[in-house]
């Protein structure tokens, strides 16, 4: 009796050990990149809004005689993916570290419950990330894959772009306090608010990526490198094609998504709606949608269309939205995709009230 009681306890010991160590394996690797691709950078890019009150020129096209073609297209991917990749390949990196390096059990106590206190921690692990929504896709894809909670995967997501405190930083010194108050405030209710209620949607749902292979710690007994590189070749095939035929259709139709209106029509309701949903739609890097909305303020938009555009250019986009489209169901999906647009229009008219 009392051997199997130290067998146990020496078990139980050795479990807490290991799953220490792969923590804090986990935590050096995520913050040597983040400091790398985010926290350096980042730092400089707010002593240049502070100092210039500019983060640099909008990523997209001004010329408004321009039409959808191969050439916008392949320069818009072109210019995006130099301004991402390095966050794209450390949000898979920390994606397939999530699946096999974290212990499955802690993860699941952490982030596991649909109640609001895991949602609450999702969100708040995302605010250090500052990725923007492609880039968080695939962390998001390493959580769901480990069974966490659909409102915590969903706030981790949403939050990194939403709720990102560089940005936010840039955005005072460019824009104003008040984009900054707005993005804010309706980032807070889209990270922990809507990533709470899809929970609901999430209950009566099939399970996710029940053809995959088992992502907990006890049923995968293959080594620790082979889950990793299995983990990465899984991620690549499925993130990939998707990820970059988007940007490409997206590049080409930016310029009948993002038009140049007139100032009477650029504060209008319709024109709150209709930026509301190309924003959701439309992918940009982190923080782009500063220097977008600054230039198109600048050509004749009203204060309520840039501030839709203030939240739902950042938050999701197609190209996310195809990347993590089977790891969540698709009642949650739509949820979202409805609830960045409505948010999205309701922080317009709010600026039409306000800026």
């Amino acid at each position: 009796m009392n051997h199997s009681s130290d067998g146990r306890m020496a078990f139980d010991h050795s479990n807490r050990r290991k799953t220490i160590w792969f923590i804090t394996i986990f935590i050096i690797i995520a913050a040597t990149g983040l400091t790398y691709v985010k926290w350096w950078p980042y730092y400089d890019k707010a002593l240049k809004a502070i100092v210039e009150h500019s983060i640099g020129s909008s990523i997209l096209g001004m010329d408004s005689s321009a039409t959808p073609s191969w050439q916008a297209a392949w320069d818009y991917a072109i210019t995006y993916f130099k301004a991402v990749w390095k966050a794209a390949v450390l949000g898979i990196l920390l994606g397939t570290l999530v699946q096999s390096l974290l212990p499955s059990q802690w993860l699941l106590r952490v982030l596991g419950k649909s109640t609001f206190g895991s949602t609450a921690i999702g969100g708040i692990a995302s605010i250090p990330g500052m990725m923007c929504s492609c880039c968080a896709a695939p962390i998001a894809i390493g959580l769901r894959k480990k069974k966490v909670s659909v409102g915590s995967a969903l706030a981790f997501w949403i939050g990194n772009p939403t709720i990102n405190p560089a940005t936010l930083v840039f955005m005072t010194f460019v824009l104003s306090w008040k984009f900054t108050l707005l993005r804010l405030v309706f980032g807070i209710l889209l990270t922990f608010g809507v990533s709470y209620l899809a929970n609901r949607f999430a209950k009566e749902s099939e399970p996710v990526e029940i053809d995959t292979p088992p992502s907990t710690d006890q049923q995968d007994d293959r080594p620790l490198w082979k889950r990793w590189l299995a983990s990465i070749g899984n991620m690549l095939i499925r993130v990939v094609p998707a990820y970059f035929i988007a940007v490409l259709l997206l590049g080409a139709l930016q310029v009948w998504m993002f038009p140049h209106l007139g100032t009477a029509a650029g504060n209008s309701l319709l024109a709150v709606i209709f930026f509301a949903v190309m924003g959701m739609l439309f992918v940009i890097p982190t923080a782009a949608e500063i220097p977008i909305i600054q230039a198109f303020m600048a050509a004749g938009l009203g204060a309520g269309p840039a501030a839709a555009l203030l939240l739902t250019l950042p938050a999701i986009s197609l190209p996310s939205l195809l990347m993590v489209r089977r790891s969540f169901p698709r009642k949650v999906i739509w949820f979202v995709v409805s609830s960045v647009v409505l948010l999205g229009i309701a922080c317009g008219i709010a600026g039409m009230l306000i800026l």
